[in-house]
């Protein structure tokens, strides 16, 4: 099924929703243009342990200094240790940060509070960038992030007031590219109200039927 960049958002969980329809081809890493390429400005390194290899991203404090912190405090509490790619799909993107296994369910890990949205700090949602997941409140944002598979102009700003790219992959793309290929499918996610912090269950499709683990993200 093609798909579209154009995304709606879900109240209670900061997800990319693709509508169905044409979607522009998605560029390749040989391929993308300056903007892509200045996304990382040789700032602060991490390194993502997943179950399927791992992923060094470079993070563009310069552009994107609030989500830049935010992220780093997320890694240096080990949030993400133990939590799953939970929405991939192929040829748009690839994203996790918010659940974690627990019980044979993926559960929401507590996160903070939604930070201001740096949308539009000129940096473009092309294929190998980083940006935050977040629900219809541009300032939303707290733990959930993506990697863009493909160039997801859909996602800039204006739109919806863009999603904030705050840095780059720059090694490891190839396992990144193992991830979007994975089988997916329909599964439960358990999810925390944001504003009383009561679970909910309800069914989410494009969740990898093997959960691809993300087992450290660490500062380089």
């Amino acid at each position: 099924m093609k798909r579209r960049s154009a995304l709606l958002a879900m109240i209670l969980l900061p997800v990319l929703v693709c509508c169905q329809g044409k979607k522009d081809q998605p560029g390749t890493a040989a391929t993308q243009g300056p903007e892509a390429r200045s996304a990382s400005a040789h700032g602060p390194k991490v390194r993502m342990k997943t179950s399927l290899g791992e992923i060094v991203v470079e993070l563009n404090a310069e552009k994107a200094p609030i989500t830049v912190e935010n992220f780093l405090g997320y890694v240096k509490t080990k949030h993400y240790d133990g939590t799953v790619f939970h929405r991939v799909i192929n040829g748009f993107m690839i994203q996790g940060g918010g659940f974690a296994p627990e019980g044979g369910k993926l559960v929401e890990k507590p996160s903070g509070k939604g930070i201001v949205n740096e949308g539009q700090n000129g940096l473009k949602n092309d294929r190998g960038t980083i940006a935050m997941a977040r629900t219809a409140d541009p300032n939303s944002a707290t733990a959930q992030f993506f990697i863009n598979v493909g160039d997801n102009a859909g996602l800039n700003f204006p739109s919806g007031g863009g999603y904030a790219v705050f840095g780059k992959v720059i090694a490891g793309m190839d396992v990144v590219d193992k991830i979007k290929a994975v089988v997916t499918g329909q599964k439960q996610l358990t999810m925390r109200n944001p504003a009383t912090g009561e679970q909910l269950t309800m069914p989410s499709g494009d969740v990898p039927v093997q959960n691809v683990v993300i087992q450290s993200v660490t500062v380089e």
